[in-house]
């Protein structure tokens, strides 16, 4: 029995190999140097890396922008996953229903995801312009005044979720849409025959088994909200006033704006950290929550 459970352990060793191969390249082997390098002064250029210890963290806990930068991620994280997932949902329950043109109306929806996100930036830029751009014109048309949307740090934040929502939105309207033709449907049949409404059926029998979907893509657009850099460097540069600066963008200007390449490697554990809590928490508060089918 031994060596039969052995040998079922060493082919199971063996299948994940192709995977843990490039993950422990491309993922453990720099994770740990960068680990190293948050625990060193080393200026990007000269060949020795002076060895500090914890420093670069107790600069970095005791710095301000570190925790401006921390406030705005996770306003970033609140302020596009939840609508992100919201109206994924709704478009998916909207074209999950016959309707003439449906396919080229997904495909409009989804393109944004698959369009570059700096190419799309550019775009919401010009649209963003006060002047001239599209949505002041659209205000200025319904009697409203116009807004400095990438110039006023009340408004700059708000400028690069609504790119970052627009964009994600039809992603996980896909996924949403596949998880709902996937429901049974004497299930479905079920419920109406018991008499339950659309609104009933919804609550109790659609949302209850598309919970798996939602609990993959609440993982994945946190993540996602964290490593969020292109929007935000085309768009406004981490301003203004530092309104729009992530933890992310914190890491890029430490390392290559101030070439502070150990204070730049503690934000990044940093931030990887804090992506594997958050992660585990939704994970817990996923498994508590979840149904499965």
């Amino acid at each position: 029995m031994k060596r039969s459970h052995l040998a079922g352990e060493f082919k199971a060793l063996l299948f994940t190999l192709p995977a843990l191969v490039p993950l422990t390249l491309f993922w453990f082997i720099p994770l740990g140097y960068v680990a190293y390098l948050s625990l060193t002064e080393w200026d990007f250029m000269s060949p020795d890396k002076l060895f500090v210890g914890l420093e670069n963290y107790r600069s970095l806990f005791g710095d301000p922008a570190f925790y401006q930068s921390l406030r705005v991620s996770l306003l970033f994280c609140l302020g596009s996953v939840l609508p992100v997932i919201a109206i994924g949902l709704s478009l998916a329950l909207l074209f999950n229903r016959k309707m003439r043109g449906g396919t080229v109306y997904r495909l409009l929806m989804f393109s944004p995801w698959v369009t570059p996100t700096v190419a799309v930036s550019i775009v919401w830029s010009w649209i963003y312009e006060p002047e001239v751009g599209l949505a002041n014109s659209a205000l200025r048309a319904i009697g409203l005044d116009g807004i400095r949307w990438l110039e006023d740090p009340q408004w700059a934040l708000v400028g690069v979720l609504i790119v970052t929502v627009w964009k994600s939105a039809g992603w996980c309207m896909i996924f949403y849409l596949v998880a709902i033709r996937n429901i049974p449907s004497d299930l479905l049949e079920a419920a109406e025959l018991d008499g339950a409404g659309s609104v009933q059926t919804f609550k109790n029998v659609t949302l209850p088994l598309i919970s798996p979907t939602t609990f993959f893509l609440v993982i994945v657009q946190v993540i996602q909200a964290l490593q969020a850099y292109d929007q935000i460097n085309v768009l406004t540069q981490g301003g203004p006033a530092g309104s729009t600066r992530t933890l992310l963008y914190l890491y890029y200007q430490s390392a290559f704006d101030a070439y502070r390449i150990g204070e730049a490697s503690s934000v990044a554990i940093t931030l990887v950290i804090g992506c594997v809590l958050l992660s585990l928490v939704s994970f817990f508060v996923g498994r508590r929550t979840v149904h499965y089918s």
